[in-house]
């Protein structure tokens, strides 16, 4: 399924359409799955195995639906320095939006997360994105998009990150934390491909965006109600990180 780039002006149209059609059901399903999303979303433990890292520098990789949203609610996390959206797990000429919005590329829309370790720790972002960043328990969707290009997947850069976050989805699994199983892929990282510019800091370039607004702003929110200490309310941009 393709997003919607509604702008807030289109919202009352596509409502009224849904009283003679069909042509506002992805909005109003949105809505409703982020309503029921919503009720899931609470603060998780901190992982039991966590990295203690006194280098200046790491990078994170992960895959959890819309990158929009994945690199909006990173670019707000203490001790975030970049947040780049774009493409991991398939080829570097496959890795193009209209190719991977396709669905069999291999590919699944990512962010690349810099991050000071010595600020934040490669446990607490898996657990941002355990919680407020996407659900763990959907397979190859989120919310309204669906294809393995919406897959939940962690693409570990090091030994001790796989092992971070094999124990830390085998401790949610025990403390069953969700109503399903949490179904997010491990994957070695093996290349991670810049999306256009176009889609860089989108959410912030297009908060009027009705997808944004229904889909990815909530996540925003729940970033700073369950985790004060980890949000910042300044984003840090990709613009403004180079």
């Amino acid at each position: 399924m393709s997003r919607s780039r509604s702008s807030v002006s289109e919202i009352a149209s596509l409502l009224a359409r849904l009283a003679i059609g069909l042509l506002a059901l992805p909005l109003l399903g949105a809505i409703v799955m982020g309503l029921a999303r919503a009720d899931e979303i609470r603060v998780l433990s901190t992982p039991a195995f966590d990295e203690h890292s006194t280098a200046s520098s790491e990078t994170a990789l992960l895959a959890g639906g819309c990158f929009w949203g994945m690199q909006g609610v990173f670019e707000h996390v203490k001790g975030v320095t970049k947040v780049v959206a774009g493409y991991s797990g398939g080829a570097k000429n496959t890795a193009e939006y209209e190719t991977v919005s396709g669905g069999g590329t291999g590919h699944a829309e990512s962010v690349q997360i810099t991050f000071d370790p010595r600020q934040v720790s490669y446990g607490q972002i898996l657990r941002v994105y355990f919680s407020v960043a996407h659900d763990p328990t959907e397979l190859n969707r989120q919310g309204p998009d669906e294809g393995s290009q919406y897959r939940s997947e962690i693409f570990f850069t090091s030994p001790l990150q796989e092992k971070v976050a094999r124990g830390y989805i085998a401790q949610l699994g025990k403390a069953n934390i969700y109503a399903s199983p949490v179904v997010t892929k491990l994957e070695a990282a093996k290349g991670f491909y810049p999306a256009e510019g176009y889609h860089q800091d989108y959410l912030i370039h297009h908060p009027e965006s009705a997808y944004i607004q229904v889909n990815d702003q909530p996540k925003i929110e729940h970033l700073k109600q369950l985790y004060p200490q980890l949000y910042r309310d300044r984003p840090v941009m990709v613009t403004a990180a180079r």
